[in-house]
């Protein structure tokens, strides 16, 4: 009756799904739960619905293919044309240094070659200032030439120098990142720019200081030829029709040269200068502007006098000079003896030819140390004082005479006084 009732109130039980294993001699068993059914068909749902969803959408929504690859794509385009624009900024700033290399090394080439030109001219330069020095030019040249070397050397040591480093370092590696990311920088080539816009500065400066130079050397010539010159034409002397003439000029007549150089015409200024001078101050050495018997009094001037002997007037054709017998008489100029030997009232006589029409005489030696034919320069000792033929006493009679006709040696002994601090 009880067991009827509660099969009345809960009805008839369920049988149990069992689940059997079996594996050799051992035989397991497991109880299926309606909570276990219920949960493995929950999971396997719940897989099942997202399958379905998942599938589901990525058929519905194909177009996300398709933009993920158009997205890769365009990450892949920009790469490209990143790295093109970074080829382009490479190539830009490689052929820019090529430029700038070959720009710099074209300058260097450009200051080489003032350079050497400096260096020639200064070998041109160095017979002029030597020819200036013995011309009496010797302070000027001897500070300009002093000048130019040094700023020669400087530019040599330094500035050469510091532009063939430069031009080693135009070659050096820069990070490619650099120059993608950076802008182009231009310090290395403003650096070249300055240091060869101050080499080329201090090459012009010292061209400038040599035609400044040369300038001033042909200046300073040609005023101390000029100098010369008027002194000695004031004693009738025109010296520049004697370098003429003495200098033989012709050939055919060319047109000039159209390309000389500033330096070049200067350097010929120059050199024509110097040889005015030099010629003028050879001729003015040849010329008796010297002084036979220097630091004596003068005893009796040229012009008439009262004549010793015979107590009227007459012309007294030169000057006197006291001396002590066997005193030196030298020569007042370079030039030729044509006469060493007596000669009537002369007594002794001496007489030299100066070139160009004028002679010198030196009467009443007592000794005579030259012969006829004899070359003597001025200032040679050609003899000794003495009282020889017609004269009351030892003494120097001393005569210039041009084309055979006696002038006053008063004007070249006075000319001569002059001329001295230009000659010596």
């Amino acid at each position: 009756m009880a067991q009827g009732a509660e099969t009345k109130s809960f009805g008839r039980k369920r049988p149990e799904h069992i689940v059997i294993l079996a594996c050799g001699d051992k035989v397991r068993h497991m109880t299926i739960r309606p909570w276990m059914a219920a949960l493995g068909f929950c999971i396997v749902s719940i897989f099942s619905v997202g399958y379905l969803a998942a599938t589901t959408y990525l058929f519905v929504r194909d177009d996300l293919i398709g933009g993920a690859i158009s997205r890769q794509a365009r990450l892949q385009h920009e790469y490209e044309d990143r790295i093109s624009a970074l080829r382009q900024q490479l190539d830009r700033v490689t052929s820019r240094q090529l430029v700038d290399q070959q720009a710099l090394e074209q300058k260097v080439v450009k200051l080489l070659k003032q350079q050497q030109a400096l260096v020639s001219r200064h070998g041109k330069l160095d017979p002029l200032y030597e020819r200036a020095e013995e011309s009496g030019l010797m302070p000027t040249v001897e500070t300009n030439a002093q000048a130019v070397q040094s700023q020669q050397a400087a530019y040599t040591g330094t500035s050469v120098g510091a532009i063939g480093a430069l031009l080693g370092r135009q070659g050096g590696d820069t990070a490619t990142t650099d120059l993608a990311y950076a802008p182009l920088r231009n310090g290395m080539s403003d650096g070249a720019d300055k240091l060869v816009s101050e080499v080329t500065s201090s090459l012009k400066d010292i061209e400038r200081a040599q035609l400044r130079k040369i300038s001033n050397l042909t200046l300073d010539a040609a005023e101390k030829a000029d100098a010369i010159a008027g002194i000695m034409k004031r004693t009738g002397v025109d010296v520049d029709l004697i370098v003429d003439d003495e200098d033989g000029l012709g050939g055919p007549f060319v047109e000039p040269e159209t390309g000389s150089s500033t330096f070049d015409e200067s350097v010929s200024g120059l050199d024509a200068a110097l040889s005015r001078l030099e010629a003028i101050r050879d001729t003015a050495k040849a010329l008796p502007y010297g002084n036979p018997a220097p630091g004596q009094p003068v005893t009796s001037r040229y012009g008439n006098r009262i004549d010793p002997f015979l107590g009227r007037l007459a012309l007294h054709a030169g000057i006197d000079f006291q001396a002590q017998t066997g005193e030196k008489v030298m020569s007042t100029g370079a030039g030729k003896v044509i006469i060493a030997g007596f000669s009537g009232g002369y007594g002794n006589l001496v007489e030299i030819d100066h070139g160009h029409g004028i002679t010198t005489r030196y009467g009443h030696l007592s000794r005579i140390l030259v012969s006829a034919g004899d070359e003597v320069e001025a200032g040679a000792v050609i003899g000794r004082a003495g009282s020889t033929g017609r004269s009351t006493g030892p003494h120097v009679h001393y005569e210039v005479r041009r084309n055979g006709n006696a002038v006053n040696p008063v004007h070249f002994l006075n000319a001569g006084m002059k001329l001295d601090t230009y000659l010596n």
